[in-house]
Parts: C-alpha cells; structure tokens; sequence
C-alpha cells in the first residue's frame, strides 16, 4: 500500500513567531520531523506543504519535497484538513495514486518511530478510517477543571452520578496530542470532519507527547530533547 508522509507548516505562528523552523538543539524544529520520516521504509516519499519561503528552504535542505500551499490554505483561521486535501491531489498529479497519508506536525519533535508504526498499524488492524495519537490527561473535568456558573462561582466543568473524591475514581481521558495522524487519502478526500468514521488512537507516553504551541511548550520539548540525546550519546 502506496504511503507518503506529509508535514505541515504555515510560517504564521501567534504563539511562538517562526516556531517551525526556530532551532532546537541547533537544528530547525521542522527537521526532527522530516529526518524521522526518511528513516522510516514504509514512507516512499516526504513532502513540506508549506506558504513560508524561508520553511521551504529547510525542508529542501533536509531532503523533503516542497509542495506550495495557497494562502487561502495558511491562514490562522484556515481548516487544516482542506491543506491536507490540497497535498494530496498535488501529489496524486505527480505521483500518481496512493492510499496512506500519514501526517507527522513539525510540533511534535518528540514522537519515535514506533508511534509512527504503531498507528498504522491500529489503522489497519481496527479497520479505522484514521488513527490519531493520544496521551493521558493530566487533568479531569469530572476532578479538577472548573467552570464558572451564573452566580460567579465556580463548579466541575462535569459531574457524574456520585462524587469523585480522587482523580483516580473519575472517568480515564486523554489528551489528543499531534504526534501522529495515519489514515486514508479516500477518507480525508470525503469526510467533513475527522471524526465522521472509526475513529480510533494510539497512545504515547507524556515525554514523547509535548506538542509546542509557545516559548513554554518548546523550552520542555527542547529539555526532553536533550534528555534523550544524552541516553543515545
């Protein structure tokens, strides 16, 4: 089954400006995602879709191929799964058919080649229409998330029958995280939403799950990062 990677990448970033290439341990934070992907036999190609020059630069030099996104594709307010559309017929007129998409955010430098090979293999084994990546939550609105009511004061954000006395009695939840999304190019060319069908997940571990959003997000990503390469050294 014909499988390519994609990775993700708008130069526009409200959180942290320049984020996906800004450097991490020395090398653009794009780069852990595309290097991951060209290890990795089952990808036959990697591809940037991206609006940023300065991105696409990068991901040249890491040996991706760039596909030009529209700006009506890159804005903050712009649905991702339409860019998702639009890499996947640029790559179809190029490439020809194929039947996995699997994308891999510059976000998630931490993610392993097992979760990678673990959510295509829940897609197929489930019979799912897509896999995504998921992570224990560190917080519960049945425990500790609140929300405030009509008289100003605060309540559980949710309730259920009885009272929950210890995080551990409430409901399990997870956190999705954008460490891996595996799943068809029929299914994204035909849903609405990503949860239309069987929906299902793999679960990573909290220190391979961090995706960075802001300054704090990468400053625990690149601790973690550094971490590792210590273990590795």
């Amino acid at each position: 089954m014909r499988t390519f990677a994609f990775v993700f990448a708008r130069g526009g970033s409200k959180g942290l400006p320049g984020k996906n290439i800004r450097p991490m341990l020395g090398k653009p934070l794009l780069a852990y995602s595309i290097e991951l992907a060209k290890k990795m036999a089952v990808f036959e190609q990697v591809f940037v879709s991206t609006d940023d020059a300065a991105i696409a630069e990068v991901a040249i030099a890491c040996g991706a191929e760039v596909i030009e996104r529209p700006a009506d594709l890159a804005a903050d307010h712009s649905p991702e799964i339409l860019a998702w559309r639009h890499a996947i017929q640029w790559t179809q007129e190029r490439y020809g058919p194929f039947e996995r998409f699997v994308s891999l955010p510059a976000t998630a430098p931490l993610r392993a080649m097992l979760d990678v090979e673990n959510a295509l293999e829940a897609l197929h084994v489930r019979q799912a229409d897509i896999c995504l990546s998921m992570t224990p939550a560190q917080r519960s609105p049945y425990f500790n998330m609140v929300k405030t009511n009509a008289e100003g004061l605060i309540e559980l954000a949710c309730s259920v029958e009885g009272t929950v006395v210890r995080r551990q009695d409430a409901p399990v939840l997870f956190d999705l995280t954008t460490v891996v999304y595996a799943t068809y190019c029929s299914y994204v060319m035909n849903c609405i939403s990503l949860f239309d069908g069987r929906v299902t997940a793999v679960e990573v571990p909290k220190e391979r799950a961090v995706d960075i959003d802001d300054w704090v997000d990468f400053q625990l990503a690149e601790t973690l990062m550094a971490v590792r390469e210590r273990q590795y050294a």
